[in-house]
């Protein structure tokens, strides 16, 4: 499979080393604005990008017949453009906020949890996300996803950054070292908490994760999740 990566960070590098293992080729690496992108040569795109840059990347990429999976967070207010973009073109094209098996497992603990939580009076949620000091986004779009599988299953409506306020799920973001990535979700009452927690060990899993959609998505059309890559629905 030839891929094309644009972000050429931590991630893109992860994924350009461990795309040679699974037998594929990088064919192109886009690390910043240019005009010279090879799309013909692309079997599938893979987006780790900038949040300001990402929805240029996708949609270029869905407007030249190409397959693309993204992993770039911050950009979301864009998405339904993006996805009704894919589907005028015929195209493929695959979101998640987080690539790693792991946690698409975690996510999908965390939504039968809170189904289990909301039938129960006398606890109170609230998450806490740890992150590298060079993430920008906060929260971060995994602990997102977290707190929409909790309010989809509850009497929530919303969260908030770093206070509480009623109806809502607090996040409490840190940022700190090297740190891959950490999420816990906790229920409290007077008597006891609830707890599930993941832990990254480090970035390996995400590009893994990443390189599995990539394989899966090539030859399909629509909008997809790595619930659909997983087969979890």
């Amino acid at each position: 499979m030839k891929i094309g990566l644009f972000g050429y960070g931590k991630m893109g590098k992860m994924i350009d080393r461990l795309a040679g293992d699974r037998g594929h080729e990088i064919v192109a690496r886009i690390d910043g604005p240019t005009e010279e992108i090879p799309f013909v040569q692309m079997d599938v795109a893979i987006d780790f990008s900038q949040p300001e840059a990402a929805v240029q990347n996708i949609s270029q990429c869905l407007k030249n017949g190409v397959p693309v999976i993204s992993g770039t967070t911050g950009w979301l207010a864009e998405f339904d453009r993006v996805t009704e973009l894919c589907q005028a073109e015929g195209g493929a094209f695959l979101y998640a906020s987080n690539f790693s098996l792991g946690v698409n497992l975690f996510f999908e603990l965390n939504r039968y949890l809170s189904k289990l939580m909301s039938g129960v009076p006398g606890y109170s949620v609230r998450m806490t996300e740890i992150h590298h000091s060079g993430k920008k986004d906060a929260p971060s779009g995994t602990a997102i996803s977290l707190a929409e599988g909790i309010i989809a299953q509850s009497d929530y409506q919303t969260w908030t950054l770093g206070k509480e306020e009623t109806g809502s799920i607090p996040i409490i973001s840190e940022r700190t070292g090297d740190v891959p990535g950490t999420h816990r979700v906790a229920y409290e009452s007077g008597v006891d908490r609830i707890e599930i927690v993941h832990t990254a060990h480090n970035r390996e899993g995400f590009a893994q994760g990443a390189l599995l959609a990539a394989e899966w998505l090539v030859g399909k059309k629509g909008v997809f999740e790595m619930k659909d890559v997983l087969n979890l629905r």
